[in-house]
């Protein structure tokens, strides 16, 4: 029977979070900035639910500032290539996991940073869905550079956007976030959509939410293999809808150092510094299948690893000498808000504080 293993890269794969980055690099106060778009995205895509709007489209929303402070195609593949942190054991991870399935890597992140990846890791690009843009095509006349960076002054001036936990609906936001989110309504939808540079808006589709759904969809399809077929890897709300198509058809997820938008939405909780966990399961998966690996998750042990595990992963999992051991779970009602809080700090360990608080 074939099995596919379909993985997010941000977040299972690489510790980096690309757009914030080149935002921190192009842009002034580029952490708080991006921090404040990432936010209003989550707002937009979990809370409004915006029609025609994705979890992933800050990738969108930053790009007339990226060009507004000098972002050239050359220079976002040249800062990408340099910028790689990978999370230890993701080479072996993929080399493993591609010998024994079909594998693929579904991202919302620029296509300069995943080939530049590709290349490091040895993964075949064309086994690889993300987000293309070329913004050399795109001209933002003075008038309209100038504007947008008058529009940064105001965007970093304003309040971070709070999000209570359980809010459902706009009003249940404080009323200084409420503020912040109409405003930069606004901002994008009625003052840089109208500006020539607002096509960029129109024409780039970050491979986020619906649209790694939409690829996850294609991989099957194409293949031939059934959605049940499928273990699915994310960590982030770009992931909740590929996660909520694989597991309603009886396929397998795995939210790996996930925030509490994975957590969600998955089946498993890895909690580790390193990628070898993912063989394991993977390995499991594909030899047993999904039940076979809740079955381990349920009651991870040295004792059950034993009993399932292939040798060599087992000793390379034996042999980590890490501060903190990986954990399993299975997601459950009992222990998901739990989970939610833990993967949530422990992703920031391994991600960095400013990444690892992102959607």
């Amino acid at each position: 029977m074939l099995r596919l293993f379909i993985t997010d890269c941000e977040g299972p794969i690489s510790k980096n979070d690309n757009a914030f980055e080149l935002a921190c690099h192009y842009i002034p106060d580029g952490e708080f900035f991006f921090t404040l778009i990432s936010k209003y995205d989550d707002v937009l895509a979990d809370i409004v639910k915006r029609p025609g709007y994705k979890a992933g489209d800050t990738l969108k929303l930053i790009l007339p500032f990226l060009k507004a402070y000098g972002a050239t195609d050359e220079g976002m593949r040249e800062y990408s290539s340099r910028s790689i942190l990978l999370v230890p054991g993701a080479v072996e991870t993929l080399k493993y996991v591609n010998e024994i399935m079909p594998s693929f890597i579904v991202s919302t992140s620029y296509e300069p940073y995943i080939s530049a990846l590709c290349e490091v890791v040895g993964f075949p690009k064309e086994n690889v869905y993300c987000t293309k843009v070329n913004i050399d095509r795109y001209k933002l006349k003075e008038d309209e550079a100038e504007r947008l960076r008058e529009l940064r002054d105001e965007i970093v001036r304003m309040p971070m956007i709070e999000v209570p936990k359980g809010a459902r609906t706009l009003d249940e936001l404080p009323s200084e976030s409420r503020r912040t989110v109409e405003r930069l309504d606004e901002i994008f939808w009625d003052e840089i959509s109208n500006m020539e540079i607002g096509v960029i808006l129109k024409e780039v589709n970050p491979v986020g939410g619906s649209e790694k759904a939409k690829a996850v969809k294609e991989i099957t399809e194409k293949l031939n293999v059934k959605l049940s077929d499928v273990m699915y890897v994310g960590d982030s709300i770009t992931d909740v809808s590929p996660f909520q198509l694989v597991r309603e058809n009886g396929g397998l997820t795995v939210s790996f150092n996930g925030n509490e938008y994975a957590i969600r939405e998955a089946e498993i909780a890895v909690l580790s510094s390193h990628t070898v966990v993912i063989s394991i399961l993977a390995d499991v998966f594909n030899r047993f299948g999904k039940d076979e690996v809740l079955k381990l998750a349920e009651g991870w042990s040295p004792s059950l690893l034993a009993e399932v595990c292939n040798p060599t992963l087992l000793r390379v999992l034996s042999g980590l000498k890490l501060e903190v051991e990986p954990r399993v779970e299975r997601i459950t009602g009992r222990n998901r808000e739990r989970l939610m809080r833990e993967s949530s700090a422990f992703r920031k360990t391994v991600r960095g504080e400013a990444i690892g608080r992102l959607g």
